[in-house]
């Protein structure tokens, strides 16, 4: 009998995988790198954590213009992809009226090492708002900006930014393999949950 029910798998199985009509994409997997960041996290003007990839800047501070946000961009291939370069995209974001992270920084327990929740919105798809800020083809990269230069750049002016408010930095990985990867999915990029890589980076505006 259970000879019989082996076989009667076996046929099933055979006869399931010759009625397939359709390649999906996600069949054809292969390896790619992941870009890294790691924030400075003392030219915060308001306290943050390293892990949640969030900095800030104190809104009704009198030097906000001057106050800077700093983090160093690199890879990681796991042995398996190499990068040429990453485009590094720069966008501005009115918050949300609802559903912003608190502050401050609740990490989750038991652990306490990361985020609770997501600090900003995900996917983190590179946008028609965003602007091609760098191409990086050296690494590890360090990017020290203030927010008056960052609002420059993306057109803002810092006088109607509100409580919430973010840039946000964002990265798509050129390999040397001619592939182009934009990691912008919850299991790639989830600083919440410790995910492989980081897809975004950002500063958001808060009153002390």
């Amino acid at each position: 009998m259970r000879a019989i029910l082996i076989c009667c798998s076996l046929l099933g199985l055979i006869a399931l995988d010759g009625c397939k009509t359709e390649n999906y994409v996600w069949e054809n997997w292969s390896y790619t790198a992941v870009p890294l960041v790691a924030v400075n996290t003392t030219k915060s003007a308001l306290p943050t954590v390293s892990t949640a990839n969030t900095s800030f800047f104190a809104l009704n501070d009198a030097d906000l213009p001057n106050q800077v946000f700093e983090y160093t961009l690199r890879w990681e291939g796991f042995g398996k992809a190499e990068v040429n370069s990453i485009d590094v995209y720069l966008g501005f974001n009115k918050a949300a009226a609802t559903g912003n992270p608190a502050y401050p920084i609740v990490l989750s327990q038991p652990g306490g090492l990361y985020p609770s929740v997501t600090q900003f919105p995900l996917p983190s798809r590179v946008g028609a708002a965003d602007k091609l800020y760098e191409t990086v083809t050296q690494f590890p990269k360090t990017f020290t900006v203030t927010a008056a230069q960052l609002a420059a750049f993306t057109g803002v002016n810092l006088s109607t930014v509100a409580q919430n408010d973010y840039f946000l930095f964002k990265f798509i990985l050129n390999l040397k393999d001619g592939r182009r990867i934009a990691g912008f999915q919850e299991n790639v990029c989830d600083e919440a949950r410790g995910e492989v890589g980081d897809c975004r980076v950002g500063v958001r505006f808060r009153r002390r």
